[in-house]
């Protein structure tokens, strides 16, 4: 049973105020192995004192000394995968490749922050006006448990190129991935206080911090309900904000594409992440005349998504995150069939021979309405609806019709349709037949997907503000 009794505070591991321990469990077994103490408001006003006192430092480098500093992150990151992947393994247990690919992408975020940040434009000249990109002040970012390296990586990558010292809280069910991705980002030796971690709940910790008055940027991921309290509690101090929040994805198989590759491809957008991912495809959209044929394929190439445990390389759906969400999805796949869809596969019964651990079989629900919950709510799992549609126009118009708008995918075999379906998609970013993710690209959404974008130039920016002198 491990402990986490430390924050990491003013450059070193610094124990946590006596407070409440929140229990620890491998969602693949149900057991527990081990404990996290939760941070109390005294240890975020710790933890911002010494990012206060940083930024006055960081935000003097030049770009040339903060790109080194990313560099070593990097190499820090990246020796240690191979614990980084066992740990996740363990405390969230996504699959083999998906653990690899997390796990080992984490230090390349910050290669790909400094090849941004050694090519941006700091100074700018418009008009008689002199402008000059100059970093935000003291950063708060707060992250979920679906890819906590990545999204720990990723922000402080951001805020190490604008030249802004940073306190994350990361879920404190990542209580052990956290530790040993800090540890790593230790030895990378920056200066004090330009990295903080604490460990603690939102309803405490991420509270705090939004609410404090030295903070001026907050960057947080998670779901929706607390992405809109956090902008209504940063607008008391007109905190700048970026939200990374839920998503609905609409996946469009139009009439000529070839069904194959389209299926295989709607399943692993589908189920990516065992489905815990906000970019997830979850409503297929499928020309009505095609419908059978799609179906039928979908519900045979389930036999490619095994479900099990993480140390099984051939599992490609692992469990749930935690009892709690377990069930939230079960309560989903009950209410489809309340709401008049039908189960063509999958269901409420646990998948064979696994009695225990949060496994959810994956289910497909055809004869779908879009106006229904399962179909416009995240249920966070590997569930996906299947809706028909008459024409393009009438898939554009499902695709939309959707409170959501973070990613959408469009599948199909002449490229200039392909583009104009997506052209007409209302979301952050659209996925054209599978195309890989471009690092450098901006990633966010729009409607209740979140505000402001991450990665690259446009993720640098949210962390900089303009500064104009005229003469």
């Amino acid at each position: 049973m491990r402990q986490i009794t430390q924050n990491y505070v003013d450059g070193a591991f610094q124990p946590v105020s006596d407070g409440e321990e929140a229990p620890l469990f491998n969602p693949a077994t149900e057991e527990q192995i081990g404990t996290v103490r939760l941070s109390n408001v005294n240890d975020v006003n710790a933890a911002v004192a010494a990012a206060k006192r940083a930024f006055t430092r960081i935000s003097g480098t030049p770009p040339a000394e903060r790109a080194e500093m990313l560099r070593r992150l990097s190499v820090a990151v990246s020796v240690n995968g191979d614990r980084m992947a066992e740990t996740m393994r363990e405390e969230y247990g996504a699959p083999s490749s998906f653990v690899d690919f997390s796990a080992r992408r984490a230090g390349s975020v910050f290669l790909d922050m400094a090849a941004t940040l050694e090519s941006f434009a700091w100074q700018r000249r418009i008009g008689s006006a002199e402008v000059e990109m100059r970093p935000i002040g003291v950063a708060a970012a707060i992250t979920p448990w679906n890819s906590n390296y990545g999204f720990i990586c990723g922000k402080l990558a951001t805020a190490i190129a604008a030249g802004t010292s940073i306190v994350i809280k990361p879920s404190e069910m990542s209580a052990l991935q956290t530790q040993v991705l800090t540890e790593a980002l230790h030895k990378a030796g920056l200066p004090a206080g330009v990295l903080n971690i604490v460990n603690g709940s939102g309803a405490v910790a991420g509270a705090a911090l939004t609410a404090h008055p030295d903070i001026a940027k907050i960057s947080f991921t998670g779901s929706t309900v607390t992405g809109r309290a956090i902008l209504q509690s940063a607008a008391e101090t007109m905190k700048r904000v970026t939200l990374e929040l839920g998503g609905k994805g609409a996946q469009i198989i139009l009439d000529d594409a070839d069904l194959e590759a389209a299926v295989a491809q709607v399943l692993a957008s589908g189920f990516i992440n065992s489905g815990q991912a906000c970019i997830a495809g979850t409503r297929v959209l499928v020309p009505a005349r095609l419908m059978p044929e799609v179906r039928d394929r979908l519900v045979a190439g389930l036999a490619d998504w095994p479900v099990g445990p993480a140390s099984d390389p051939a599992s490609r759906i692992g469990p749930m995150v935690s009892r709690k969400q377990w069930e939230r999805v079960q309560s989903y796949i009950r209410l489809g069939t309340q709401e008049g869809a039908t189960i063509i596969a999958g269901g409420e019964v646990r998948p064979a021979g696994l009695d225990r651990g949060w496994f959810v079989r994956p289910t497909l629900f055809a004869d779908v309405d879009n106006a229904t919950r399962i179909a416009r709510e995240e249920i966070f799992g590997p569930v996906l609806c299947v809706i028909s549609y008459d024409n393009d126009e009438d898939a554009v118009r499902i695709a939309n019709d959707a409170d959501y708008g973070l990613q959408n995918f469009v599948l199909g075999g002449d490229p200039e349709r392909t583009w104009r379906v997506a052209a007409r998609l209302e979301s952050g970013r659209v996925t054209i037949n599978g195309a890989a993710h471009e690092p450098l690209a901006p990633f966010g959404g729009c409607k209740q997907s979140g505000i402001g974008r991450e990665f690259g130039v446009f993720g640098l920016e949210t962390f900089l503000e303009p500064q104009v002198v005229l003469t």
